[in-house]
């Protein structure tokens, strides 16, 4: 009898370890990989987000994490797994003058190096009182160091109490440009918990900033010229083409939209210097503490889904085409959850060729209570929460979360930005980082390299089709998950396919780009092709030349004859 039970309990035991092996695994790497980070709280539960960006051109990424009170971090990947933070020898050692928040990153002034931009509400002595503090620039000097551009940039009398950033081209002229999402306009007080009775009340909605890019040179605010008017207690927003119309359109995530001003999507008028509010048209007018959104097409239909995270529940917005509405169907997909939700990140984390759905959970500090995050893996467009199965539901205070493949193994790993607990918290909260481990299958990354358009592609869309799979990807410039930026390559899973059709590119503005047959497994580096006006007039030469020379031949003959 012991024999049979033994015999049997080996078959289960078979059965759970070959059924789990080909499952999503994620691993716990953050003291291995030399990451020692905890975002510290100044007021409300305000913070943090992260960027990834490849600081010094090694073709391995590396991470800027906010700190809030404490000192931030840019942990420089050493391409061996491992990271070392470089922050006090960066040149950026003034943002710890201020309590920072979130952070993205573009080429500001195309010079082949990526910027930073770092969004703060305060000063970290509390000595900047109304208007709060001024948002921080930083130019890439090409040497793992950088510079304060500020002021340069004519940025240094936009103090505010800000959160969320986004580069995005949206005038379609190569240079990247900025929406900034306010909280406040003039708070005095210093908050605690985010509660209804405090904020609500202070009456303190506020405009956001939509930064034009003069070349390279300065921003300019050109908010109500470009027809933006809301105020809220904004949380940022993320540039994207929800219209499939080739321009960068808007959604702006709004705290409080029930009680002040609820999500607002602004569709780009491009070529016209507009924009127009159509969240209500469109039916993403959503009434709900918006705290960040996943942007991503889950269903391969070919137009961009968002999920949108809020205290409680979060909405899964399916796009209906352009001529439709959005449809709530966190439901039917599977991904109604009780949770305080913040960062979220669409993703094929397990390389089976569509998209997998991150989320990051942590409770109002100071009054915590442990949440687990959220995987929640896209079977055929329906959704189940494996975070436990995949060990990726870690129970820090979670705000921020970026996907991006750091160890360039083809797969996308995760960093989530945990918050220090005010008062004793049960488990450990520290920022972490998660390796992919899934059992290796076949990917392609496409890295873009702009020449008329943004230089890293921001803003650009990539179509991969493979054996029939049609998948879309955004270039991201920031504002995505919560007040951070996931990677810029687009990466995508294969599944059992071995070869790519086509690489579709629609950079910004509309044009289009083709590759055939790209290999797969490995990294394309994609470069625009020159909009060059003199190609019409040099291919219509080339043709009246070849119909003069076939009438000379022609005539040529008739004379003999």
């Amino acid at each position: 009898m012991n024999q049979i039970n033994s015999n049997i309990f080996s078959i289960v035991f078979f059965f759970i370890v070959v059924g789990v092996s080909g499952q999503t695994m994620f691993t716990d790497v953050t003291q291995d990989a030399g990451i020692e980070h905890v975002f510290l709280v100044y007021e409300g539960t305000f913070g943090g987000g992260a960027t990834v960006f490849d600081v010094n051109n090694d073709g391995f990424e590396d991470i800027f994490i906010t700190s809030g009170m404490s000192k931030d971090a840019l942990y420089i990947n050493n391409g061996d797994g491992t990271f070392l933070d470089i922050y006090d020898r960066s040149g950026l050692d003034i943002s710890k003058n201020y309590v920072t928040q979130g952070a993205v990153s573009a080429d500001v002034n195309r010079d082949g190096h990526r910027d930073l931009f770092i969004t703060t509400i305060n000063t970290t002595d509390g000595s900047q009182k109304i208007p709060r503090a001024k948002n921080l620039l930083f130019l890439n000097n090409g040497d793992s160091t950088f510079r304060d551009a500020t002021e340069a940039f004519g940025l240094q009398d936009l103090n505010s109490f800000s959160t969320g950033p986004s580069f995005g081209d949206f005038n379609a002229d190569g240079y990247p440009d900025l929406y900034i999402g306010n909280y406040f306009q003039n708070f005095e007080g210093k908050l605690g918990i985010i509660k209804d009775a405090t904020i609500v009340s202070a009456n303190q909605t506020a405009k956001g900033y939509l930064l034009i890019n003069r070349e390279g040179k300065r921003f300019e605010n050109v908010y109500e010229e470009y027809n933006l008017d809301h105020k809220g207690f904004g949380f940022g927003g993320v540039f994207t083409d929800f219209d499939n119309d080739g321009d960068q359109d808007l959604l702006v995530n709004q705290d409080f939209g029930y009680k002040a001003v609820p999500n607002l999507l602004y569709e780009n008028q491009y070529p016209k210097n507009r924009f127009e509010d159509v969240g209500k048209e469109k039916e993403m007018d959503l009434k709900i503490n918006a705290m960040g959104s996943a942007v991503g097409d889950y269903d391969n239909d070919g137009d961009m889904d968002y999920y949108v995270t809020n205290i409680k529940f979060n909405q899964f917005m399916v796009n209906q085409g352009p001529d439709g509405v959005f449809v709530d169907r966190s439901k039917e997909l599977g991904t109604y959850s009780l949770a305080i939700s913040w960062g979220a990140n669409f993703a094929d984390f397990d390389l089976d060729g569509d998209l997998d759905l991150y989320v990051s959970n942590g409770d109002l500090n100071p009054n915590c209570v442990p949440m687990g995050n959220f995987y929640f893996e896209n079977n055929q467009g329906v959704f189940t929460d494996k975070g436990r199965m995949t060990k990726s539901n870690d129970y820090g205070v979670g705000r921020g979360s970026v996907v991006f493949d750091y160890d360039n193994d083809g797969d996308l790993d995760i960093l989530v930005v945990n918050q220090k607990p005010i008062y004793e918290y049960p488990v450990e909260s520290t920022t972490k980082l998660l390796r992919n481990d899934t059992p290796k299958g076949n990917y392609l990354k496409v890295v873009l390299n702009g020449i008329s358009a943004e230089k890293n592609g921001i803003g650009s869309r990539v179509t991969v089709v493979s054996g029939g799979n049609r998948m879309i990807r955004e270039i991201d410039g920031g504002g995505s998950s919560h007040i951070s930026q996931n990677s810029t390559i687009a990466h995508f899973g294969l599944g059992e396919n071995t070869k790519v059709d086509s690489i579709i590119v629609t950079w910004t503005g509309g044009k289009e780009q083709l590759m055939l047959n790209a290999p797969i497994n490995t990294l394309v580096t994609l470069v625009e092709r020159p909009d060059d006006p003199d190609y019409f007039v040099y291919f219509l030469s080339i043709g009246l030349v070849g119909l003069l020379t076939l009438l000379l031949i022609y005539f040529k003959k008739r004379k003999r004859v």
